[in-house]
């Protein structure tokens, strides 16, 4: 997971330097066809190799370039601008709830290879119904802003070449290995990070209006990452907390435990239209951004501190993590949508998707971190480990909003 918003990295070099965002897009969205395919069809260890390297690197280029175009509709005032990230989570959403059952239904009447040709036909939609609506996206995102020359671009593949290289080496010498990869790319995340903000900090093209958003930018960028390390736990802690706590036997039926990952796409959905509508109806009264930031890292904090209300009961009923799941909702609208949209407000005109890969370093630094937690849970620790984590979300995010006039 943190590997594919680290790949956020590469899709801001190409959507600024390259190809331009609305076609950097949709080769990343060929790529991730492609990588379905290839898991679909290619048989044994060749096919997921090449599956996953395509969907992954195909997933971080169209994360990136996606919310570039996004923000290409709305002018840098338009404050209708959060609604609209708020409508395209949602999208996101939709997917995220839809193409599971889908893939699931398939996986288990055919087997896992019809499962995955099936996300290839689904993607093969969606870019036959982007290809016949791409023309109606503003002039902007159709090309490059600050195109790279010849020398840059072989410096950059180069580069690339290099560390791919180096990550092979590591492996077969076993430095790099299941149990200690997340270790390696929360490394990886922080250089990168590093790397970009010295990009867009340094930058000739980077104005000093443009220096000062980016500089605002960086106790956001900390925030965010807090707060994933929490979310993401979702797949980790919770999926463990699920499997082995929850009772799940409703309404005289007995469900899977994977059934929790749905619940969360559901309360997006259905509660991602009030957001939106909401910020439109507030306008200019609704609250700041480095305040919903707050928020959202105060809400997560809370969702962790639910925990311990059940704590000390082996099974646990299982509103207890649809109540947990609904926080974590609220306070994932409050702040996801508003970081997208303030990261492409904050961006240099010259530097529009490199800044929004940086945003996505922040998202990557917290789901890798989400993963290296989880070695700290267990049952008997429980509650301090919940404790621990729900306090330092909340006094980071106290922390920020009293720093809030400084950042903006």
């Amino acid at each position: 997971g943190g590997m594919v918003y680290l790949m956020a990295i590469l899709g801001g070099y190409l959507g600024d330097r390259v190809f331009g965002p609305e076609r950097t897009l949709f080769y990343s969205a060929v790529a991730i066809m492609f990588g379905h395919l290839a898991l679909s069809l290619i048989p044994n260890f060749a096919g997921v190799i090449i599956g996953l390297i395509l969907i992954a690197v195909g997933s971080g280029c169209l994360k990136t370039n996606a919310s570039v175009l996004v923000a290409s509709l709305y002018d840098v005032k338009d404050m209708r601008r959060e609604a609209g990230f708020t409508v395209f989570y949602m999208g996101v959403n939709i997917g995220a709830l839809v193409g599971p059952l889908f893939t699931n239904t398939g996986w288990g009447i055919f087997g896992f290879h019809f499962g995955f040709l099936l996300a290839a036909i689904g993607m093969a939609l969606g870019l036959l119904q982007y290809a016949l609506t791409r023309k109606n996206l503003p002039e902007s995102v159709h090309y490059v802003n600050n195109p790279a020359n010849g020398r840059q671009k072989g410096m950059f593949v180069g580069g690339l070449v290099v560390a791919v290289v180096i990550v092979l080496i590591l492996c077969m010498l076993g430095l790099i290995t299941p149990g200690n990869i997340s270790n390696w790319v929360i490394g990886l995340t922080l250089a990168g990070a590093i790397v970009l903000g010295y990009i867009l900090i340094g930058s000739k093209k980077t104005d000093e209006t443009e220096h000062s958003r980016v500089m605002a930018f960086i106790p956001l960028w900390i925030g965010n990452a807090v707060f994933w390390s929490l979310y993401q736990q979702q797949f980790t802690v919770m999926a463990v907390y699920s499997d082995s706590r929850l009772d799940w036997h409703l309404f005289g039926l007995e469900f899977k435990p994977g059934l929790f990952q749905s619940i969360n796409p559901v309360f997006i959905i259905l509660l991602g239209t009030v957001f939106a509508t909401m910020w439109t109806k507030l306008g200019n009264r609704q609250p700041s951004t480095v305040t919903k930031f707050s928020l959202g890292m105060v809400g997560v904090g809370i969702a962790f501190l639910i925990f311990l209300l059940p704590a000390g009961h082996h099974i646990v009923s299982l509103w207890w993590l649809v109540l947990i799941l609904f926080v974590c909702t609220i306070s994932e609208l409050t702040l996801s949508p508003t970081g997208t949209s303030a990261t492409t407000r904050f961006a240099p005109e010259a530097h529009k998707a490199q800044m929004m890969a940086w945003y996505w370093t922040s998202v990557a630094m917290g789901t890798a971190m989400s993963g290296w937690l989880a070695q700290f849970y267990s049952e008997p620790n429980e509650v301090p480990y919940f404790l621990t984590m729900g306090l330092i979300s909340v006094v980071a995010g106290v922390i920020l909003w009293f720093f809030r006039k400084p950042i903006l």
